[in-house]
């Protein structure tokens, strides 16, 4: 068993921020990483998606990420900027390092389960991000499609849909950079949203990013569910979306009421025709290795204040919320620490003396194997663990829908209950998003 100050689980962008900041603080640190390599989430995108259709804010703090070829990969040229950044400041990041579970240990410090042994922290900050976790609606019909199903996260590429009718479901960016790829080789394609989306023509600065932080958190202080920071982001409005829209490509439509053998049936009756349905809905937090900590509260959510899980000042959560974005997840990283170096301060420095116990709510149980840190995408047709979500629904370890409050919801400080962060529509990587 070995002893540190935090724990960092996860190398995305929240998790390398954090780390970053930890550096200076006078903690010990480790960060905890499931992939192979550097890149987070972005090491699993579709290897179509290249830089020249990629928007958002890269910078990790304290190294400019310098834009690459437009024609470079995203999946190369994003980890190769990570990979830098922890190389330049000495990170100490283990992998492929899975956690399986954290539990309490007993002694004011928390046991961290890996598959490469134990640590016993003083502090944990939780950066899993939610690429582990996709989300899958449930609609009327769905297992009697005759058709094949798939997921954001299984998609490599247009090929597979040559000649085919698919319905791409998704409000977000992936969804439509994934839409425009393949409309140019299937017969047919139908763009179904649950909300009309909108377009931006200008910018995706700093600036930008910091006024789409402040509508989440806007809605945390009226005391309503926070929505994701990728659902309140707009769409950038490119020459390549404005041709999409002249050949009837990015037209959306609502969302259909359910599913028939042969396509998708919408309330009024009418009915498209489909050999495929991408389902671009976004993922859930990868929460499950922290179950055994039972921090739900009686609403079934993690009740939040900023970073910081209410029921045990130890632990911070970076990367949901207000946070899922490269802006968000920076400063949350920066809050995070902050907060921990006052906490875990020694008895008459100024601190608070040392970490709380922590909380009970609602239950927990051992989180399975496999459940931590940030791993590649599931399996085709698999919906995460335990198959698809019911829609407007949240299981353990999961965000919920926006506005279910369902259990798994990540709740924010005085939102009046077990209100949600994040939603069935949150997303990883393009709009303002780094993971």
């Amino acid at each position: 068993m070995r002893d540190i100050d935090v724990v960092v689980i996860g190398a995305g962008q929240a998790g390398l921020s954090s780390a970053y900041h930890l550096r200076g603080s006078g903690l010990s640190q480790v960060v905890l990483d499931a992939n192979p390599g550097p890149g987070g989430a972005w090491q699993h995108r579709w290897p179509t998606l290249r830089m020249a259709t990629v928007h958002g804010i890269f910078d990790l703090p304290g190294m400019h990420f310098e834009p690459p070829s437009p024609d470079e990969r995203a999946a190369d040229a994003v980890p190769a900027y990570f990979a830098a950044f922890e190389r330049e400041f000495g990170l100490d990041v283990r992998r492929p390092v899975r956690v399986d579970a954290v539990r309490e240990g007993g002694d004011g410090r928390l046991l961290v389960d890996t598959d490469h042994g134990m640590w016993r922290a003083r502090a944990l900050i939780n950066a899993t991000g939610t690429w582990t976790r996709p989300f899958w609606p449930r609609y009327p019909g769905q297992e009697t499609f005759r058709g094949r199903q798939s997921h954001t996260a299984d998609y490599r590429g247009p090929a597979d849909f040559a000649g085919k009718r698919v319905v791409v479901v998704g409000g977000g960016t992936s969804a439509v950079q994934i839409l425009l790829e393949i409309a140019d080789v299937a017969a047919a394609t139908a763009w179904v949203t649950r909300r009309p989306p909108v377009f931006r023509e200008g910018p995706f600065d700093q600036e930008y990013g910091r006024a789409v932080i402040a509508k989440v958190e806007a809605r945390v202080r009226a005391g309503l569910p926070p929505r994701s920071v990728v659902s309140v982001t707009d769409l950038p409005w490119t020459p390549a979306m404005a041709a999409a829209r002249e050949r009837g490509v990015l037209v959306r439509r609502p969302m259909f009421d359910r599913i028939s053998p042969d396509g998708v049936v919408w309330a009024d009756g009418s009915h498209w025709d489909a050999d495929a349905i991408l389902w671009a809905t976004g993922w859930r937090a990868a929460l499950d290795h922290l179950a055994p900590l039972h921090l739900r509260g009686p609403g079934g959510g993690v009740v939040m204040d900023g970073t910081r899980v209410v029921a045990d000042p130890r632990i911070h959560l970076v990367g949901y919320g207000p946070s899922a974005s490269t802006v968000g997840a920076n400063r949350a990283g920066r809050a995070a620490v902050r907060e921990l170096r006052e906490l875990l301060a020694p008895a008459g420095s100024g601190g608070s003396g040392g970490p709380a116990p922590a909380g009970s709510g609602g239950s927990g149980g051992p989180a399975p194997a496999g459940s931590g840190g940030s791993g590649g995408p599931a399996p085709a047709g698999s919906g995460g663990k335990g198959g698809p979500a019911p829609a407007k629904s949240g299981g353990p370890g999961a965000l919920a829908a926006a506005g279910s409050g369902g259990p798994g919801a990540l709740a924010a400080a005085g939102s009046g209950g077990s209100g949600v962060a994040g939603g069935a529509e949150q997303e990883l990587g393009v709009a303002a998003r780094l993971g």
